[in-house]
């Protein structure tokens, strides 16, 4: 165990603060009355009906799922789900059942049956000659159901980015269908995406597309329900919507920037790209509004199941965070994506005291004299930006900010065998 070093930060205070938001939604209430207007139940009757559900972070998706498993039930159909998560769960069935039961989504919790496979058939080709890729079950069944949140990306930014069509293209395409996307980037992920999964309506019984948007506090604050003819429009217009109500970090100029967690449940690249102001893709710019000099992360999430991809946006962290990656997954997912950089490792010290001195050592290695007036802003992840803490450099620039709530009298942080407290 490492000494404890009393100067390792500086004081800091915790602050609440006021996170966009909207409107909550009452889940069922708006699925029932959708479902009514749409007139889905005629639709649903008799038919095998396959739900797909997938990204991870998704806010109440095993209520979603619950209740269109109820309403196609009550319209006469047979409902069942697949998991609609690409190659996660190391790319095989079972891993990607143990994926929804982490999200809450079994065969007890929904009501109905679960189907994982990896086998995929290719119903037809695009326009451009790109081939199709979609889960051999959903082929089968009679009719689709797609639920998903749509939100900024943390790869690329374009007219469509994370949600239905990612799900379409990406999530039901499983690993064939991915990797075929993956294999040309960003390009893949902002071009070809919406056009394989625009193509792909021509295939199937599409009878729901479920799209739900979050505000800054990760409720539910829109939901709509889109047939096969609007969609795309639909979804591009819940993607501006996503982005104003997407939360940011207190200040831009940020010295160092301490995450307690990442991990995929709370962000495709573990920690948000879009908050910590890092892209870190071959082929795409760098922000440059953000100014964050070093990232140290403490620890991996249990949900995660050792998935540590994006850790190389990270320049430090713990060792008891790198003893939680399952490296050969993580290769899994980092190689397809073509973004190697995240995929590389951070330099790894014993414990949270030593990683965060050695990060503070770095920054001010010309000027440690220097070091006492840090802007350091220590967040739990990327998902909680409503209680974070700062240091008083950046106290001071933001106790005049609207959003701000609530601040303490900065004190020491506490340690107990090298760990932070937690936030």
């Amino acid at each position: 165990m490492i000494e404890a070093r009393t100067s390792v930060l500086p004081p800091l205070s915790t602050i609440k603060r006021r996170l966009p938001a909207g409107e909550p939604v009452k889940i069922e209430c708006a699925l029932e009355s959708a479902w009514r207007k749409k007139g889905l139940s005629g639709k649903a009757a008799g038919k095998r009906v396959a739900i797909g559900i997938g990204s991870r972070g998704v806010s109440r998706i095993a209520e979603i799922a619950a209740c269109l498993v109820r309403l196609v039930k009550e319209s006469g159909g047979h409902p069942f789900i697949v998991p609609a998560i690409g190659s996660h769960g190391g790319a095989t069935a079972a891993g990607q059942l143990e994926v929804l039961a982490g999200l809450g989504v079994t065969e007890e919790s929904v009501g109905c049956p679960l189907r994982a496979t990896m086998d995929v058939v290719v119903p037809g080709k695009t326009e451009q000659g790109w081939p199709l890729h979609l889960d051999r079950h959903v082929a089968e069944a009679d009719a689709l159901i797609v639920a998903n949140r749509i939100k900024v990306h943390t790869d690329f930014h374009g007219p469509h980015e994370s949600g239905l069509l990612k799900m379409l293209a990406i999530g039901l395409g499983k690993e064939r269908g991915a990797a075929w996307i993956h294999r040309y980037g960003v390009q893949g992920l902002r071009e070809m995406m919406p056009q394989i999964a625009s193509a792909l309506l021509q295939h199937v019984n599409l009878l729901a597309g479920v799209a739900t948007i979050e505000d800054g506090y990760h409720r539910p604050e829109e939901h709509q329900v889109f047939g096969a003819d609007d969609l795309v429009a639909g979804e591009q217009c819940m993607l501006q919507r996503s982005r104003e109500l997407m939360p940011r970090l207190p200040v831009d100029d940020i010295d160092l920037l301490v995450i307690d967690r990442m991990g995929k449940e709370i962000s495709g690249a573990g920690m948000d790209t879009n908050i910590i102001g890092r892209w870190m893709m071959e082929g795409e710019p760098e922000p440059v509004a953000r100014r964050v000099r070093a990232i140290a992360v403490l620890a991996l999430t249990e949900a995660t199941h050792g998935n540590a991809t994006g850790i190389g946006l990270a320049d430090f962290m713990t060792r008891r965070l790198f003893d939680k990656i399952d490296l050969p997954l993580t290769t899994l997912k980092v190689f397809p994506s073509g973004g190697l950089l995240r995929g590389k490792l951070p330099l790894v010290y014993e414990d949270d005291e030593q990683t965060i001195d050695m990060a503070l050592r770095h920054l001010f290695r010309k000027n440690p004299e220097d070091r006492e007036s840090v802007r350091v802003v220590r967040i739990g992840s990327t998902l909680d930006l409503e209680t974070v803490q700062v240091s008083a450099s950046i106290l001071q620039d933001i106790q005049n900010a609207p959003d701000l709530i609530s601040a303490t009298e900065p004190c020491k942080p506490e340690w107990h065998d090298g760990r932070l407290t937690p936030l």
